[in-house]
C-alpha cells in the first residue's frame, strides 16, 4: 500500500460522519461500501477502480470484502485498485470475513484455529496487505469449541494480521457466550455484527440484538439496508433486467417467488407508500429513505452499500441529507406505514420508568 511520496490521492472526508465502531476507538464512516455480488463477481477490472475512487472521494473509506466473495477475486480486485490508486493505507479501514474458504477440504473452512489463522493469511495475500482493521466470523460454527474461536481470532490480532474481531448473522446466544469467554480469559471479544438490517428485516438487530448494544456497545455494519433493492422500488411492477434479482436469479429465486405471494405483494405495496412519503414530504427517493431510516438507528456503525456503477455511490450519499429530516413525526408515520416494529420485552404490568432517567 501507498505510504509517504508514493501516495497519489489524499483523503477528504467531505461531509462525511464518523461514528464508533460498537465499543472501539476505531471510527468508520456512516456509509462504507462492500463488494459482496459486485467487485470482483459482476464487476472486474477498471469498473472496480471507478467505483471504489468515486466513493474515496466522497468520504467513504472503508471497504468490506470476504473471502467467499466471487471465490477470493472481490479482495483481489480490491486489493489491486487500492494499490494503483495509490491509497494511504492509513487512511483506510479494510474488513474482511472468513468461514467458508475456496476449497473443499475439511479444514479449508469454518472456524477453526487453523482455518482462521490460515486463512486470514489467505485474505491477507490476496489483498495484498500486511493488516486488515476487522476480520469478520462470516457464520457462526457449531462444530469448533467458542473458546478455540475466541482464542485464535485473539492470536490473529496479537499477531498484527487484524486490529479487531467482530461476527455476522451471529445469534445473540453466539455473541453473548464468545463476550462472555472472553471476559473470562481476559482476551478480546467481538466488537460489531455484520447482519442485515432494513425496514422489513428488524426482528434480530431491533430485538434480538438489544441486550448486546446495552451490555456490550456492540455496534453494526449493517449489510441489505435496501432489501437486495425491493426497498429502492425498482420491482414494483416486475423483474427488470440488469438488476441484482435478474443476474442472481438462482441466488434470489425464494425471493422472487414471494413476490407473487400475498406477502411480497404487501411489501410491494409498502414501498409504494414509503415512495409518497419521501417524495412528497421529505423530497428524496425511497432509496435515500430506506437507506437514512438505518442510518439513523444509534445502534448501526456503518451501513454497506453495495455497486455495480460510480453513480450508484453518489447516488446512495444523498441518503446523508435525509437522515436530520427524520424528525419523531416522519418516524411514526414510517411505523404506521411498515406495522412491523418488534416488541419491546414485557414488563408485566410493571409502570414505566422516568424517562429522563436512566432506563
Amino acid at each position: 500500500m501507498a505510504s509517504g511520496s508514493d501516495v497519489k490521492v489524499e483523503f477528504d472526508p467531505k461531509n462525511m460522519p464518523f461514528r464508533r465502531l460498537g465499543p472501539s476507538g476505531l471510527r468508520v464512516p456512516v456509509f462504507s461500501l462492500g463488494g459482496w455480488l459486485t467487485l470482483g463477481g459482476t464487476v472486474i477490472g477498471d469498473p472496480v477502480k471507478d467505483i471504489i475512487k468515486v466513493a474515496f472521494d466522497n468520504g467513504i473509506n472503508m471497504f468490506d470484502t470476504a473471502e467467499a466473495y466471487a471465490k477470493g477475486k472481490s479482495e483481489v480486485e480490491m486489493g489491486r485498485v487500492i494499490k494503483e490508486l495509490g491509497l494511504r493505507r492509513t487512511d483506510l479501514v479494510i474488513t474482511t470475513k472468513l468461514f467458508w474458504g475456496l476449497r473443499t477440504g475439511p479444514n479449508d473452512g469454518g472456524l477453526s484455529r487453523k482455518h482462521i489463522i490460515e486463512g486470514t493469511k489467505e485474505c491477507l495475500e490476496r489483498l495484498g496487505l500486511d493488516y486488515v482493521d476487522v476480520i469478520f466470523a462470516h457464520r457462526p460454527d457449531v462444530s469448533v469449541p467458542m473458546e478455540e474461536v475466541v482464542r485464535a481470532f485473539n492470536w490473529v490480532i496479537e499477531k498484527g494480521l487484524a486490529f479487531y474481531w467482530a461476527t455476522s448473522e451471529w445469534s445473540a446466544y453466539e455473541i453473548e457466550e464468545a463476550q462472555h469467554i472472553a471476559t473470562k480469559l481476559g482476551l478480546h471479544g467481538p466488537i460489531a455484527e455484520q447482519c442485515q438490517h432494513n425496514m422489513f428485516h428488524r426482528e434480530r438487530p431491533e430485538k434480538e440484538y438489544r441486550p448486546l448494544y446495552k451490555k456490550y456497545q456492540l455496534g453494526t455494519t449493517v449489510f441489505s439496508a435496501l432489501a437486495s433493492g425491493l426497498l429502492t422500488g425498482k420491482y414494483n411492477a416486475g423483474i427488470p433486467d440488469g438488476t441484482r434479482f435478474s443476474t442472481h436469479s438462482n441466488f434470489f429465486k425464494g425471493t422472487v417467488d414471494s413476490l407473487q405471494k400475498e406477502e411480497g405483494l404487501t411489501k410491494i405495496r409498502k414501498v409504494n407508500e414509503l415512495s409518497v412519503l419521501a417524495e412528497q414530504e421529505l423530497g428524496c427517493s425511497v432509496t435515500h429513505l430506506a437507506l437514512a431510516w438505518v442510518a439513523k438507528n444509534p445502534n448501526t456503525s456503518t451501513v454497506i452499500l453495495g455497486a455495480s456503477k460510480p453513480e450508484q455511490v453518489v447516488d446512495n450519499l444523498k441518503a446523508l441529507d435525509v437522515i436530520p429530516k427524520l424528525t419523531p413525526e416522519i418516524m411514526d408515520r414510517i411505523e404506521a406505514i411498515l406495522e412491523n416494529q418488534p416488541a419491546a420485552p414485557p414488563t408485566f404490568g410493571r409502570p414505566a420508568l422516568d424517562s429522563n432517567g436512566r432506563l
